[in-house]
């Protein structure tokens, strides 16, 4: 026997060993049973049960009914797994990783709106490694920092904004973010008002976040439906997904090729896409490296904006919910920054309090309720439940915020459940574990998005006095919680009065005008 025929001879073996290892494990998996859900009904299962709005409190309801903190659903054949607990969260998407880090197919979004550029929604692999690297290269903590004079910029023209039109709090957000975000991802100066690439950003987001919530159409769990004809009845989504596209398209073409004839003609400031496309490798696919390079800034466009809205809205309502946090945290700027200064990046480390805000604000209102879902290619078991290979894993990071064993009353906004003896309390549960996303598909862009609602809430408090607002006859008017149900909790307009605390904080807002933050 030739050596040929023994090294093909254990080749088949192995082969043969491991599907044996398979077939017995397939076995295995099949005798445990689903975890428990709804009542399905037959062929179409639980199609018509999945929530449109708010499902975060309908699936955390049913895992509460059923007694357990993990949950299926079958939607016309397509598994959907609901992780309502860090537990789970932990156990799952953070030590088994390798299996639970793929994206479901998403035809409405990926195939059908053109939004497969997004690495978000990219499955995982090689081409997804490629664009997380680059995003990962730029916003890294250490280099993150380096953003730090763009976003303390955007904070002080937050500042100036709300002194000059202080009823007008939520268009003042956008501005301040989108501001932010164009600068960093392109480097692009923006309008003080009516910015076309704010605009841009934003109606392509608004549109993504109503594809991308699960159940939001039935063409992602039965994906031949993206065949049918616009003309035919249930073929609504055809018809928006064609509008949808040229937002997204927009939003992914237009920043960047201003920004590239900028470089072209020696006139661009330096922002991610710059230093990415000075850092290409000469000797590899120039053409492959830049498209991966366009696609994650726009990804960072799209992602940047509505969650730091989102993030900062929540911070007001709760500190207009608790009045006294607002004045704690007043009288620690006062003893930290120095007189006639307003707060910055150096002081981060001695503002404890303005830290336990933040955390707080994205652990009362999430911004996003519903993690990104996650895919599992594999079957798998859970104490004694099967998790079916091809689910949809829903984890609900609104409940994790909300677990009263890890956040005592937890619909209360309370910053101090972060504090212990005037320092951040290492033993609260950092809110951070799911406020952005789960193992391998953490949202990359989080340092850079904490330090810019930081510097931002820093800002605000050091100047302003916020109360809820009164009417004509001198009525408290509760300000508005409501928001758009999405993937990202979009809050509505709601009122409340703001006034600078001094004149000479006023002074020092508007000494913020000719400032340099280079």
């Amino acid at each position: 026997m030739t050596f040929l025929s023994l090294q093909t001879g254990a080749v088949f073996s192995a082969l043969y060993i491991l599907y044996l290892f398979l077939k017995r494990r397939e076995a295995r998996l099949n005798s445990f049973p689903l975890p428990p859900g709804p009542r399905r009904l037959p062929l179409i299962g639980n199609t018509f049960d999945i929530p449109d709005t708010f499902a975060w409190e309908t699936y955390h309801k049913w895992c509460k009914e059923l007694g357990s903190d993990i949950i299926h659903m079958d939607v016309a054949g397509t598994s959907i797994i609901v992780i309502d607990t860090a537990e789970v969260a932990t156990d799952l998407l953070e030590k088994r990783s390798s299996i639970y880090s793929g994206r479901q197919r998403f035809p409405m979004v990926n195939e059908l709106m053109g939004w497969d550029f997004h690495f978000a929604f990219m499955p995982y692999g090689d081409l997804w490694r490629q664009h997380r690297r680059v995003m990962h290269q730029s916003f890294h903590p250490a280099a993150a920092a380096k953003f730090h004079p763009t976003e303390l910029k955007a904070a002080h023209g937050l500042l100036r904004r709300l002194l000059d039109e202080p009823d007008d709090l939520l268009s003042h957000l956008r501005q301040m973010a989108g501001e932010t975000i164009v600068s960093i991802a392109y480097g692009l100066e923006v309008l003080p008002k009516n910015d076309p690439y704010i605009a841009l950003g934003e109606i392509g987001a608004h549109t993504l976040l109503k594809a991308a919530v699960p159940g939001a159409f039935l063409v992602d769990s039965i994906p031949a439906l993206k065949y049918v004809p616009d003309w035919m009845p249930f073929a609504g989504f055809q018809q928006k997904a064609r509008e949808w596209r040229q937002h997204a398209l927009s939003l992914l073409n237009t920043p960047f090729e201003v920004t590239k004839y900028n470089i072209e003609n020696g006139k661009a400031a330096p922002s991610f896409v710059s230093h990415a496309l000075e850092k290409m490798d000469e000797a590899g696919d120039l053409v492959q490296q830049e498209l991966v390079i366009k696609n994650t800034a726009g990804a960072l466009y799209q992602a940047g904006a509505d969650s730091t809205v989102s993030a900062l809205s929540a911070c007001i309502l709760g500190l207009l919910s608790n009045p006294e946090a607002f004045r704690k945290a007043q009288r620690e700027i006062d003893e930290v920054v120095k007189q006639g200064h307003l707060p910055n990046f150096d002081d981060e480390a001695s503002l404890p309090y303005i830290t336990a805000i933040v955390k707080e604000s994205l652990r009362w209102r999430d911004v996003a309720p519903i993690a990104m879902p996650h895919f599992l290619h594999v079957a798998d078991e859970y104490k004694g439940s099967r998790i079916p290979a091809g689910s949809i894993v829903i984890p609900n990071a609104w409940a994790m915020l909300h677990d009263e064993i890890f956040y005592p009353d937890p619909f209360t906004f309370n910053p101090d459940r972060f504090m212990k003896d005037g320092k951040l309390n290492p033993a609260t549960k950092d809110p951070l574990h799911a406020a952005f996303g789960f193992g391998r598909r953490i949202c990359p862009g989080r340092y850079m998005a904490f330090s810019s609602i930081w510097i931002a809430v820093a800002s605000v408090v050091a100047t302003f006095d916020i109360a809820k607002a009164l009417d004509e006859h001198g009525e408290i008017i509760e300000p508005s919680q409501a928001h758009v149900s999405g993937l990202i909790r979009i809050p509505l307009p709601f009122k409340c009065s703001i006034k600078p605390r001094s004149q000479g904080a006023e002074a020092l807002i508007r000494a913020t005008l000719n400032a340099n933050y280079d």
